[in-house]
């Protein structure tokens, strides 16, 4: 009998998560990577937003220690911290306060590198897994050209396999092998949003952010800039500062501190005025948001799948990345499970699915921005008014604020926003606070 062989294209999150799930029903599971892999948690060349600020969702977590039993343990022994969104961390929408009151959620406060380090520690450790350092240069297709049969390498030679994945991020060279094979080129949806971010590393002390973890403020409209603070591993925070549509933060220090001030939070300035810098900043630049609808073709290569970022990838100010890749590597295995006969055509619909809620939540914020481009119908309007109020009623009710982050942490759809019961809570917040702030005003009057 022959040996069943998945190759994976991409030792990222999600090709390492793509193998584990791989793992289960195929006797060698072969990962590709092109860049070299540190021995040692570090941020790598192949991830050039790994020395970025990203944060573990809690249902990426959750994924994790299901494939991985205690991987959570296991980053919190290294130094990284469990938190409640809620509770541990200042999560701003529209310059208000979420309202604390514990969530049951737990985000993992964590650097990137410690991450795949010990994602990539826990997939190596299979017996049939090995990652190898090579570039997947095309696929090997069997006569027809209707079925992937392996890939060919740098050095010349072609691996076989039963499987192919690519998850080798925004430079997937997936739609040009594709085409290049007859296939149409998926469509595709972009959001352009121009995103600039910077990140840099400062020592904790316990007295920042109030004794809190971290801090979250999100840009909306006439506001195009937001920060973001982590405490992780090593006691040390990860800030970064991030604009929209030429609102650039730069690396400079005297400006970093300027474009902190300039956010309708006092507190990330004041965190950078008091703490310790432990290196450079460094800078990304994020163009757009782009997915590609693979779920929308008739025809497919079999035995190909495209997924992660290389499939769709997000603003990465919602920090929903990680954990889509995580989701789209559970559907993975388990359609593995009943055979790869057709593959790609089960896996794509259950992956858009899947991907709805999170692309939704980030292209619903980014389409508040007038100069986001794309057509608001009237329902999208009067959504984005009821939003807007929901955003406002979450520093009030602290159930609105729960519903909110359990959204966010892709622990519910966003549908749950708009249920019954939070349509009354958020007219009732609204309405009490419309009631302070005109008795604010006529005590201002007459003083």
């Amino acid at each position: 009998m022959s040996v069943r062989r998945a190759v994976v294209i991409g030792a990222s999150v999600a090709g390492l998560l793509a193998a584990r799930a791989l793992s289960e029903t195929f006797s060698e599971v072969v990962v590709l990577e092109r860049h070299d892999l540190p021995a040692e948690p570090k941020p790598r060349r192949g991830v050039p937003q790994s020395n970025q600020l990203h944060v573990l969702l809690s249902r990426g977590a959750t994924i994790l220690d299901g494939f991985f039993p205690g991987f959570t343990d296991e980053l919190v022994a290294s130094g990284a911290l469990r938190n409640d969104p809620q509770v541990d961390s200042t999560y701003y929408l529209d310059g208000h306060p979420v309202a604390s009151r514990p969530s049951g959620l737990t985000l993992i406060g964590v650097s990137r590198a410690l991450l795949e380090f010990h994602l990539r520690r826990r997939v190596e450790a299979a017996p049939n897994v090995v990652i190898r350092q090579a570039t997947a240069t095309g696929l090997q297709t069997d006569q027809d050209r209707t079925a992937a049969t392996g890939v060919f390498v740098d050095s010349g030679a072609a691996l076989d396999a039963d499987l192919v994945v690519d998850a080798s991020g925004r430079g997937s060279q997936a739609v040009k092998w594709l085409t290049g094979l007859g296939f149409p080129a998926p469509d595709s949806t972009e959001i352009t949003v121009n995103v600039v971010y910077v990140t840099r590393h400062y020592q904790w002390e316990a007295h920042h952010l109030g004794g809190r973890n971290g801090l979250l403020c999100v840009p909306y409209p006439g506001k195009p800039r937001g920060a973001g603070v982590v405490r992780v591993e090593d006691n040390r925070w990860e800030l970064v500062l991030f604009g929209l549509f030429g609102h650039n933060p730069t690396t400079d220090e005297q400006e970093m501190r300027a474009f902190a001030r300039s956010l309708p939070v006092p507190q990330v300035a004041r965190l950078m005025a008091e703490a310790t810098p432990l290196d450079d900043a460094v800078l990304m630049r994020y163009p757009s948001s782009v997915r590609r609808h693979f779920e929308r073709q008739r025809r497919h290569l079999e035995g190909f799948v495209v997924t992660g970022d290389a499939n769709c990838s997000f603003n990465p100010t919602y920090g929903q990345g990680m954990t889509c890749g995580a989701i789209e590597a559970l559907i993975l295995r388990d359609l593995a499970r009943a055979g790869t006969a057709g593959l790609p055509a089960r896996f794509y619909p259950q992956a858009a699915k899947a991907i709805d809620p999170a692309w939704d939540l980030a292209v619903g914020g980014d389409r508040r921005f007038p100069e986001v481009e794309g057509q608001r119908s009237y329902a999208d309007r009067m959504l984005n008014r009821y939003l807007d109020r929901y955003r406002l009623a979450s520093s009030v009710d602290p159930a609105l604020g729960r519903t909110f982050l359990e959204v966010a942490n892709m622990e519910k759809p966003a549908t749950a926003m708009v249920s019954p019961g939070h349509l009354l809570k958020v007219w009732r917040a609204a309405r009490s606070m419309t009631r302070v702030a005109a008795a604010d005003a006529g005590g201002s009057q007459t003083s």
